[in-house]
C-alpha cells in the first residue's frame, strides 16, 4: 500500500504536468526584457529615501519646513468694492540652504487687465450663444483686478529691489538669508474686489439689487509667501486659476476695519469679542459654547434684515489672530445672520459657526451648522482631533473654497424658501466638503499647485464616509432619505470616466492644469480608488489605521505622494505597489471576467491525453502508483467512460477508491467534493485587482470568495482556479456587488444567458 505522502505527490505530478502548465503566460521572447510585471515596485518612480524623507513615509532626522508670520492692517472700502492693507512678513529659513532672494504669490494678478489666464484658455465662435454669454466675452472690458503694489521696504522703510511676473514677485534680499536666519519686510497694496457671481473666481463679493449691499467672502487677497522646500526648491508655479495653493505655516496677526454695521468672522480667534459684539451678542455668544444639539442665533434673521435697510458711515475693526495656520479669509456683510453651537472633539468644545444672508433660508438655519458640527466629528475620526477652535461656514451663490477655520459653501432655496432634496443635499455636501478641507490640505499641507488629488481626492473619499455618518446620524424621519446620496465614493459612480474615450483622461499623477474633466481626475478617481482599498482590498481597520498614522504624522508639514504610498505600506503590511501604478500612475480601467468553466469527473481509467503523456515519458500505467484520473464533461473521453462504466463521482466507489489510501483518523477530517471545475478568469481590463466571485449553488445557498490581486502575478490576461465542491455551482457571478468599478460587466456571470426561472429557482432555494 502507497503512504498517503506517496499518494499526495502522485497526484500532484499529474496535476502540475497536464493543468498547472497553462497557469503562466506563455510568451516567445525574441530579444530579452526589462521587468514589465504589474507588481513590480515602484522604485523607478519614487525618489530615492534621504534625510528630509524616510522610506517609511515618515518625516526625515532632517525634515524642515519655512515659516512665515503675518502681521496685516487691512480696510473694506465698501462703497467702492476695493480692498488695502499694509502687511509686515517675517520669514524664517529653517532649510540648510543660503537663499538670495524670495518668491511671493500675487494670485489676484490672475485678475488683472493683462492677465494671460484667458489666452491659454482655447476658444471658438459658436453659431447660438446666451446674451449674457455673448456680452461677457466680447462687449465687456476686461475687469481690472489685479495687486497695486505701492511699496516694498525692508523693516526699517528701504525699498527692496524687486521683479513681478504675472502672479509671482521675486523679492531681492540685501544679503543672503543663512540657514535659521529671519528677515522682515513689508507691502503695502490694493486691489479692486472681483463680482464672484458674475466673474466667478473662488473669493470677492455677491451683489443684492433688492437692498444695494454685498456680500464678501475674502481670501488670496495679500501676498503671500510661496513654499520652500527640499522637493523643488521654491514651488513657484504660476497660478492660472485652477491649481490652487501651496503655503508655509505661520502665525497671523490681522485687524481688518469694516463699516460698523457689518458682521464678520474669519481665521483665528477674535480677540477683541466685547468691542464689536453687543451686549445682546455676547449673551447667546456664552449660550452657544454650552448647546451641543442646536444652533444659537447671534444675530437673527429679523436683525439682519434691519441692518440691511441703512448703510453706516462709521468704521469697525475686527482683530483676529491664528497661530500656525497656511493661510487666511475672511467674510464680511451687514446682510449676515449668524449661529453657532458647540461641538465636543477631543475633549474640546469646538465652535461650529455658520454665517448667512436671509437669502439662504430657511435651509442655512436648519442645516448649515449642524453638517459643520457632523464633518468635524467624521474627520476627526478617521484622522486627528481638530486642532482649531472653530469652523464656519459661510454662504455664497455659487461658492465652494476653503481656507483655515472659514469656507464658503453654495445652496440657495427659490425666492419662496423652497428647496429640493437636491438643493439640500447638494448644500451639505458642500459644506462637509470644505469644512473638511481644514484637515487636507489645511493641516496635512500638500501642494495643491502641483498635485491636486492630494487635497482634492483624499477630501473626497473622507467626504464620503463623512456623509454616510451623517445619514447613521440624522436618520430618515429628519433628512427625509433613505440613505445619503453620495455623488461620489462607491466604485460604480467611476465607471463611465474610467471606461471613457482614453485620449481624454489623464493619469491621476498629472499636474491638475493639465488634466481632462478635471472632477473625475483630481475628485472622484483618487476618491473611489481609496474607498475601493479600503473595503475591497485591505479591509477597514488596517486601511483605517494606515490613514491615521498618514494623517497625524503630517500634520502641520507638507507631504508628497510618495510620503503619502509608503506611509499607507509602512503601518498595513500591504504590499501597494501594485494598487498605486494602476490606479494612480496609469489610465488603465479594471475588466474580469469569466472566459470559461469546465467540470471534470473523477474516472477509473485515465483520459486519452494522459495516456500519451504516460507513453510520451518511457512508460505504461501500471508503472505508476494510484492515480486520480480527472474527465472534462463534454470530451469524448467523458462519453466513452460513461459508455464503459468508469466514472466514480457520487458513487460509494469513489469513497472506496481513494479511502483504501488513507487511515481512518486521516479519512475522518476530510472533505466529501462531489463536483469538480476548472474556472478560467480573464482580464481585458488592465488594472489588476482582486477577483470577487460569488458561486450559487443548486439548493439556493451562496459563497462569495474574494482571491488577491497578487493571483495576476504571473500572467495578466488569464488565470484559472480548480473547484472541489460538496454542492454543484448553477451560477458565477464576477463582483456582484460592483466594488471594483468593471467596466463591462457583459463578461461577469456563468452562464451567460441565464433563465428567469434560474434565479427564481436560486432564490427560492430550490433544487435540481
Amino acid at each position: 500500500m502507497y503512504t498517503v505522502k506517496q499518494f499526495f505527490f502522485s497526484f500532484l505530478f499529474l496535476s502540475t504536468s497536464i493543468i498547472a502548465q497553462d497557469e503562466t503566460q506563455k510568451v516567445t521572447p525574441v530579444q530579452g526584457h526589462t521587468n514589465i510585471n504589474k507588481f513590480k515596485q515602484l522604485y523607478d518612480e519614487f525618489s530615492t529615501p534621504n534625510m528630509y524623507r524616510a522610506a517609511s513615509g515618515a518625516p526625515g532626522v532632517a525634515y524642515y519646513q519655512q515659516r512665515a508670520d503675518y502681521k496685516m492692517d487691512i480696510e473694506l472700502d465698501d462703497d467702492n468694492a476695493k480692498l488695502s492693507g499694509f502687511e509686515t512678513i517675517t520669514y524664517t529659513n529653517n532649510s540648510p540652504d543660503e537663499l538670495r532672494y524670495l518668491w511671493v504669490q500675487l494670485d489676484q494678478n490672475m485678475r488683472s487687465k493683462d492677465s494671460k489666464t484667458p489666452l491659454i484658455q482655447a476658444s471658438s465662435i459658436t453659431e447660438t450663444q446666451r446674451v449674457t454669454t455673448f456680452t461677457n466675452n466680447y462687449l465687456i472690458e476686461p475687469f481690472d483686478g489685479g495687486f497695486n503694489i505701492e511699496t516694498v521696504q525692508d523693516i526699517n522703510g528701504k525699498p527692496l529691489a524687486h521683479m513681478i511676473n504675472r502672479t509671482m514677485m521675486r523679492i531681492e534680499l540685501p544679503e543672503p538669508l543663512v540657514s535659521t536666519g529671519t528677515f522682515s519686510f513689508s507691502i503695502k497694496w490694493w486691489y479692486h474686489i472681483n463680482n464672484h457671481v458674475k466673474r466667478r473666481g473662488r473669493s470677492g463679493y455677491e451683489y443684492f439689487p433688492e437692498d444695494g449691499n454685498r456680500a464678501y467672502v475674502i481670501a488670496q487677497f495679500f501676498p503671500r509667501m510661496a513654499v520652500y522646500s527640499d522637493i523643488e526648491g521654491w514651488q513657484n508655479s504660476q497660478f492660472w486659476g485652477r491649481d490652487e495653493f501651496a503655503l508655509p505655516f505661520g502665525d497671523y496677526e490681522v485687524n481688518i476695519t469694516v463699516p460698523a454695521d457689518h458682521i464678520l468672522d474669519g481665521t483665528g480667534v477674535l480677540k477683541n469679542r466685547k468691542e464689536v459684539f453687543s451686549k445682546t451678542m455676547m449673551k447667546r455668544f456664552k449660550q452657544a459654547q454650552k448647546s451641543y444639539d442646536n444652533p444659537i442665533l447671534i444675530v437673527t434673521q429679523e436683525e439682519a434684515e434691519a441692518a440691511e435697510k441703512t448703510k453706516s458711515t462709521e468704521k469697525k475693526t475686527w482683530k483676529l489672530h491664528a497661530k500656525n495656520v497656511r493661510d487666511f479669509g475672511f467674510a464680511t456683510s451687514r446682510k449676515f445672520i449668524w449661529d453657532m453651537m458647540a461641538v465636543k472633539i477631543g475633549g474640546q468644545n469646538i465652535m461650529a459657526v455658520s454665517m448667512y444672508p436671509k437669502e439662504g433660508n430657511p435651509l442655512w438655519e436648519d442645516w448649515s451648522t449642524k453638517a459643520v458640527a457632523s464633518t468635524l466629528k467624521s474627520y476627526s475620526r478617521m484622522t486627528f482631533d481638530y486642532p482649531y477652535h472653530k469652523a464656519i461656514s459661510v454662504h455664497a451663490k455659487n461658492q465652494g473654497m476653503e481656507y483655515p477655520m472659514i469656507c464658503w459653501n453654495y445652496g440657495r432655496p427659490d425666492a419662496e424658501g423652497n428647496y429640493s432634496d437636491r438643493t439640500k443635499f447638494g448644500m451639505m455636501s458642500v459644506i462637509i466638503h470644505e469644512v473638511g478641507h481644514n484637515f487636507f490640505p489645511m493641516i496635512v499641507n500638500s501642494d495643491e499647485r502641483q498635485w491636486t488629488w492630494m487635497d482634492e481626492g483624499l477630501n473626497t473619499f473622507v467626504q464620503y464616509v463623512a456623509e454616510q455618518d451623517f445619514a447613521r446620524w440624522y436618520p430618515k424621519s429628519i433628512t427625509g432619505l433613505e440613505a445619503y446620496p453620495s455623488r461620489r465614493g462607491p466604485a460604480a459612480k467611476i465607471v463611465n470616466y474610467m471606461g471613457g474615450d482614453q485620449n481624454y483622461i489623464a493619469p491621476i499623477m498629472t499636474k491638475g492644469l493639465n488634466t481632462y474633466q478635471f472632477g473625475n481626475n483630481a475628485y472622484g478617481k483618487p476618491a473611489t480608488a481609496l474607498n475601493i482599498l479600503r473595503e475591497t482590498v485591505m479591509g477597514r481597520d488596517l486601511f483605517d489605521y494606515a490613514f491615521r498614522e498618514y494623517s497625524r504624522r503630517w500634520m502641520f508639514k507638507h507631504p508628497t505622494p510618495e510620503d503619502f504610498f509608503r506611509t499607507m505600506e509602512d503601518a498595513s503590511a500591504f504590499d501597494l505597489d501594485w494598487f498605486w501604478r494602476g490606479w494612480f500612475y496609469t489610465t488603465d480601467f479594471v475588466d474580469i471576467g469569466i472566459e470559461d468553466v469546465k467540470r471534470y469527473f473523477v474516472s477509473s481509467k485515465p483520459s486519452t491525453a494522459t495516456l500519451e503523456r504516460m507513453k510520451a515519458r518511457g512508460g505504461s500505467l501500471s508503472d505508476y502508483p494510484p492515480l486520480v484520473f480527472m474527465i472534462e464533461k463534454g470530451s469524448s473521453d467523458y462519453k466513452a467512460a460513461i459508455e464503459q462504466g468508469s466514472l466514480l463521482d457520487n458513487s460509494p466507489t469513489l469513497k472506496e477508491y481513494l479511502m483504501d489510501n488513507f487511515t481512518a483518523e486521516a479519512r475522518a477530517d476530510m472533505r466529501n467534493p462531489r463536483f469538480f471545475y476548472t474556472i478560467t478568469f480573464e482580464k481585458p481590463g488592465g488594472l489588476v485587482m482582486p477577483i470577487i466571485v460569488k458561486y450559487t449553488y443548486s439548493d439556493g445557498t451562496s459563497k462569495t470568495e474574494t482571491y488577491p490581486a497578487q493571483i495576476w502575478r504571473f500572467n495578466d490576461l488569464k488565470v484559472r482556479k480548480a473547484i472541489a465542491s460538496e454542492k454543484e455551482i448553477v451560477n458565477i457571478t464576477i463582483d456582484p456587488n460592483k466594488e471594483t468599478a468593471d467596466v463591462d460587466s457583459s463578461n461577469n456571470m456563468w452562464p451567460k444567458e441565464i433563465k428567469a426561472t434560474d434565479f427564481d429557482r436560486f432564490k427560492s432555494g430550490g433544487k435540481n
